[in-house]
């Protein structure tokens, strides 16, 4: 009988986990789609790294906006430029990861929407990978690499968020405008005295 119930559970596991990118087509990503946006009084190289293939961000408090005529807060992102989209239904893929103590910062975006900035975030708070600040897609999320695929259908006004090719988000959009998405680092609500996540894998698909 444990036999038999340890099958079901693997099997039912198995059968969640999709492929999110099936039927979408690739688009071609370089280092010049991706925009490092920092504090802007610092080096690059005081905020983030790039090491085999890893992006690497990180950000504190007292740190400066990205550029000095924005109040917005503390961050160091990469915007993938040369895909701002209207229309159509387009999708980020890539691995997260988030070293223990990062608390109070949003990892993912998708910006743009009407009336609100941004039609998703993906957060860390205490440890949780949030949709904004609710709900919770996935615990426990510090010291390993998981995957988010993050798909945006702009006419349907839906979004979708998988992490580990597990659906654990679906909902409605924040309304339509350019969009395009970012990933790093960008302080949020009580922030930790300093915050990091890393990406590798980076994927741009559209339908």
């Amino acid at each position: 009988m444990t036999l038999l119930l340890l099958i079901i559970y693997q099997t039912t596991i198995a059968s969640a986990i999709v492929d999110p990118t099936q039927g979408f087509t690739p688009v071609s990503l370089g280092n010049s789609n991706f925009v490092i946006q920092k504090p802007y009084d610092v080096q690059v190289n005081q905020r983030y790294s790039c090491t085999n293939g890893v992006h690497q961000f990180w950000v504190y408090p007292t740190d400066k906006p990205f550029k000095n005529d924005t109040n917005t807060k503390p961050r160091t992102e990469i915007r993938i430029s040369g895909y701002d989209y209207t229309c159509g239904i387009w999708q980020f893929e890539g691995y997260g990861y988030v070293p223990s103590g990062t608390s109070g910062v949003c990892i993912m975006q998708v910006f743009g929407g009407s009336p609100y900035a941004t039609t998703a975030m993906l957060k860390i708070y205490d440890g949780s990978l949030k949709y904004y600040e609710s709900p919770v897609l996935t615990p426990n999320i510090y010291n390993r690499w998981f995957k988010v695929n993050a798909i945006h259908d702009v006419g349907a006004n839906n979004v979708k968020i998988y992490v580990d090719g597990v659906l654990e988000y679906d909902g409605a959009g924040r309304g339509a405008n350019t969009h395009y998405f970012k990933f790093g680092v960008y302080l949020q609500n009580n922030p930790s005295n300093r915050t990091e996540s890393r990406w590798k894998d980076i994927k741009v698909f559209k339908k």
